[in-house]
């Protein structure tokens, strides 16, 4: 398999370097890196990764100025992207096709070629904009995967957050890594629930 990742400036740079992580643990798949320039100053500032090590961690990487890269055209078969953190910026830039920066570009590849794309949205509260184009990119057919926690996992910290966010994000690719015990099953302390 052959993934597209795009890490943009949105805070949260954590999801696509732990998703990175991950991913290149699995020789089954290809990963394409494009960072946006905002994302490399995020990484410094909110994780202790240098932008080397983020770049070393895939398979591939792109200049996110680099608009004649291989994944900026359909003939490069890929199985489809994920952008995480996705910006409300690149939100909106895929919503109208601007396709100005390699990120932007790529997803809309994914979209004339009707390839699997996933955005993990970060920001909050969300405007009426913001909400527009998330509908109007499910509309057709992109997947809206903000990163909302879970709970009924008894995560003991951040990195079980994160990880649990990470591991249902590559399942929407068909690849199960979730850990059995992690997987949801139903209530266990139900009471007098009839």
């Amino acid at each position: 398999m052959k993934l597209i990742i795009g890490i943009s400036g949105a805070t949260g740079a954590i999801f696509g370097i732990r998703l990175l992580e991950i991913l290149k643990d699995r020789s089954d798949v290809e990963t394409h890196l494009v960072m946006s320039q905002w994302a490399t100053t995020t990484i410094t500032e909110e994780t202790h990764y240098t932008v080397n090590e983020v770049r070393n961690l895939a398979d591939f990487y792109y200049s996110p100025k680099n608009l004649g890269a291989a994944i900026s055209s359909g003939s490069f078969n890929v199985d489809g992207m994920i952008i995480a953190p996705c910006s409300m910026k690149s939100l909106a830039s895929i919503r109208m096709g601007l396709a100005d920066n390699l990120i932007s570009r790529a997803a809309d590849v994914m979209l004339k070629e009707e390839k699997k794309l996933v955005l993990m949205t970060r920001e909050t509260p969300l405007n009426s904009i913001h909400l527009e184009n998330m509908l109007k990119l499910s509309q057709m057919g992109v997947t809206i995967f903000p990163p909302m926690p879970a709970f009924y996992n008894h995560p003991q910290n951040l990195n079980d957050l994160v990880d649990h966010i990470i591991y249902r994000l590559i399942s929407q690719f068909g690849i199960d890594i979730l850990p059995k015990e992690k997987v949801w099953t139903g209530f266990t302390k139900q009471g007098n629930l009839r």
